[in-house]
């Protein structure tokens, strides 16, 4: 599996997106990092259905920087590209992105993700605006969830 992680709001590659792959269990199968041109190479057998999320690390200076992403039921292949774009932490481009992002939240409560990841998360969930009440409903129970963590 590979592809290119880039900007949504200038189609820029991304440095050092941590692009996790995982069962449908949500067991992690592996994960890698973006390089300087935002490719990534996934060692994952072909035909497997995956689900894949791009985001930042705790650890790393762009932590604060992007919101995540999610790609459930992805059946992973070596001859097409799995390419996926970004939403810059305190930008809006629309309602689909915001969403995109809360899945990718969703997944990191999901699987676990600790005090680190939490302490970036309740900063860039904060900035996103998100059209329904039902998802500003979603998006604060995962602000909350993220805030007990910290």
């Amino acid at each position: 599996m590979f592809g290119q992680v880039r900007a949504v709001s200038d189609n820029s590659p991304i440095f050092m997106i941590k692009v996790s792959v995982y069962r449908s269990d949500l067991t992690e199968i592996d994960h890698v990092f973006t390089d300087e041109e935002g490719r990534y190479v996934v060692a994952v057998a072909a035909d497997e259905t995956v689900t894949v999320r791009f985001d930042t690390h705790h650890s790393l200076t762009n932590a604060a920087d992007w919101q995540p992403s999610l790609v459930a039921n992805v059946v992973t292949s070596d001859s097409t590209a799995l390419d996926r774009c970004l939403l810059p932490a305190g930008q809006d481009f629309g309602a689909a992105s915001n969403m995109d992002a809360l899945n990718g939240y969703v997944i990191a409560a999901a699987v676990g993700e600790g005090e680190e990841y939490a302490a970036t998360a309740v900063k860039r969930l904060s900035m996103l605006k998100q059209p329904s009440l039902v998802l500003q409903g979603l998006q604060n129970r995962l602000l909350a969830h993220f805030s007990e963590l910290t």
